[in-house]
């Protein structure tokens, strides 16, 4: 029989497996249950879930699933004849990449909140959804809640994107949030986030950026029309910044954020995560605690902000749904959404090519000659100061030097410099400038 004829057999049902029932997957089950008939309003037919599939069935869950539905046979799940759209929340690299393989082999589409994966091989995946005719969504993949990838994909294929600039991941935001109000230092406030249930036991994947680094693949890649993955993105955590750097920002009027920052640079795109001063005028600077915000800026649409909570079980299942219901309308209309547009094929631009801007604070011998010393290595890398303050004298005598957009390796070269001279006695802080007039 056709696709038609099985799905007239069944009388329009659409059937879904779900892989995990995790902290997301528990809340996908329990929308599902609860919102089965809105659903089915929505979509054009009922939603039937026919199996979950997790590690082991004696786990404690913050949902009761319908008897009979949970497995520890996910590839047995995916397989089914019977399952028309595949659900996979696991997360990772496997057995995720081969359970959505075989699911999209098998003829189901798929419906993913696998950031990791999706950066790391999305091709692979695109590929394979292409290739069975079938769709692939994956907006829970970025930011939680908010709708940013169907924007980025749909309503602005358009126009032009230009930058991505964005905070995409709570666990560092509420850090840093927390030692700007209260002038806590790194490990002070990060232990309150892992209290707070903020961040994890072990927080390496958030503060050291890999996290966002994933996110900022997945927004490169919409925005720019290029495959970018993880491994092109420049990354910098936040375990290094001081309570000395956020208020050092704080008497510039600016505030400190771990940004993913994408920008067409000509025929090129830029990929980079760092925490970085912005100004607090800046839309994202209000950004407070877990949450976050993506700042898009376009030729046509000008500048536009999406913000909302970023992560959590409810806020991700709530987007896992939304893309549920559009691919089971298209599976029921016989039709796909779109898949991969990579078309434009942009090289990734080295971080040492890309403009930015450096604030540098430098411990120095308070005497005549070490102002023209400093501005000499600037000008040396041809790396031009917006403005220069001195702190304090004698023994405690600082400069802060905020200098001119240049090539971040010629800014590095500049700091690398300063730690050569004589006259300097310590670098105690680097950070990259975003934002705000130069």
């Amino acid at each position: 029989m056709s696709e038609g004829e099985v799905r007239a057999s069944r009388g329009d049902v659409l059937r879904v497996a779900v892989l995990g029932c995790g902290a997301v997957g528990s809340q996908v089950v329990r929308l599902l249950s609860e919102q089965s008939d809105d659903l089915a309003a929505r979509v054009g037919a009922p939603v039937e879930l026919v199996g979950v599939a997790v590690r082991r069935l004696d786990a404690p869950r913050d949902v009761e699933v319908p008897e009979g539905l949970l497995t520890t046979d996910a590839s047995g799940l995916v397989a089914r004849d019977d399952v028309d759209l595949v659900v996979e929340v696991i997360g990772g690299i496997e057995p995720a990449r081969s359970l959505i393989l075989a699911a999209l082999d098998n003829g189901a589409s798929v419906v993913t909140a696998n950031k990791a994966l999706l950066a790391e091989d999305g091709p692979t995946l695109f590929e394979a959804a292409a290739k069975a005719e079938r769709d692939l969504y994956y907006e829970a993949a970025v930011a939680g809640a908010i709708p940013i990838l169907r924007p980025l994909r749909e309503s602005l294929a358009g126009d032009k994107v230009t930058r991505v600039l964005g905070i995409v991941n709570g666990t560092t935001n509420f850090i840093l949030d927390k030692m700007d109000s209260s002038g806590a230092g790194f490990s002070e406030a990060l232990e309150e986030a892992q209290e707070l249930g903020y961040a994890e036991a072990d927080p390496t994947a958030d503060v050291e950026g890999f996290d966002a680094a994933a996110k900022a693949a997945i927004l490169a890649s919409l925005a720019f029309h290029s495959r970018v993955t993880a491994a092109d993105v420049y990354r910098e955590g936040i375990s290094e910044v001081t309570a000395a750097d956020v208020a050092s920002a704080r008497d510039m009027g600016a505030v400190v954020k771990l940004l993913a920052i994408c920008e067409l640079r000509g025929d090129h795109v830029a990929a980079r995560v760092h925490p970085a001063m912005i100004p607090r005028t800046h839309p994202l600077a209000s950004v407070r605690e877990a949450y976050n915000a993506v700042f898009v800026e376009s030729e046509a649409a000008g500048q536009l902000m999406f913000y909302g909570p970023g992560a959590g079980g409810a806020p991700t299942a709530s987007a896992v749904l939304g893309d549920l219901v559009t691919v089971a309308r298209n599976r029921l209309a016989g039709t796909r959404g779109a898949g991969e547009s990579a078309y434009a094929d942009r090289a990734v631009q080295p971080m040492g090519e890309t403009r930015t801007r450096y604030h540098v604070a430098i411990d120095v011998d308070d005497r005549a000659g070490v102002l023209a010393a400093v501005a000499n290595a600037f000008a040396d890398h041809d790396v031009s100061i917006q403005t220069v303050r001195q702190e304090g004298r004698g023994a405690d005598a600082q400069l802060v030097v905020v200098s001119h957009a240049a090539p971040d390796a010629a800014l590095s070269a500049t700091v690398d410099q300063l730690r050569s001279m004589d006259i300097v006695r310590e670098v105690t802080s680097v950070m990259r400038v975003e934002g705000g007039d130069e």
